[in-house]
């Protein structure tokens, strides 16, 4: 039995797994606001929690965070058991699931999100694995249709 859009899954599992673990080092071994410069006035981590999106966006009453996590989580998934997906789709909307989820189990576990990743060199708001992978599965979404070939004249040959 094959599995359908394999990288997809892998993606979404280990992108996952890599962003829980890191959140849960850093919630047990920091206390929170606590700061460790790994290289001093450029890049930090930093224990916060974050209730509300990206950068603390709508972070009062920010409840319907969790459902939207939740709604995209299961949707990329129906995608990924109903649609055949490129590579590229694959590594993208693997990335993407991988960092709704993980943010997702925050939010639904603790009402929050743990972050801890501080780039002080351009005061850059403090984030965590799972936005990077958003971000870098937008960049993957990007690339695909960079790459993808195009049907223009409807004739099936590209042109």
């Amino acid at each position: 039995m094959r599995i359908r859009n394999l990288s997809f899954w892998v993606v979404a599992l280990i992108g996952l797994l890599a962003d829980q673990i890191t959140k849960q080092l850093v919630v047990r071994n920091f206390e929170l606001l606590e700061s460790l410069p790994l290289w001093p006035g450029v890049f930090h981590l930093t224990y916060i929690t974050n209730s509300g999106a990206a950068f603390s966006l709508f972070s009062n009453g920010a409840e319907w965070l969790r459902w939207l996590s939740l709604a995209v989580s299961l949707g990329l998934m129906a995608l990924g058991v109903f649609t055949r997906f490129s590579r590229w789709e694959q590594v993208g909307y693997g990335f993407i699931l991988a960092g709704a989820l993980g943010n997702g189990i925050d939010r639904f576990q603790a009402g929050e999100v743990v972050d801890f990743l501080d780039f002080r060199l351009i005061n850059f708001p403090i984030f965590n694995f799972a936005d990077v992978f958003i971000n870098v599965g937008i960049i993957s979404l990007l690339i695909a249709t960079l790459v993808s070939p195009r049907i223009e004249n409807g004739n099936g040959r590209n042109n």
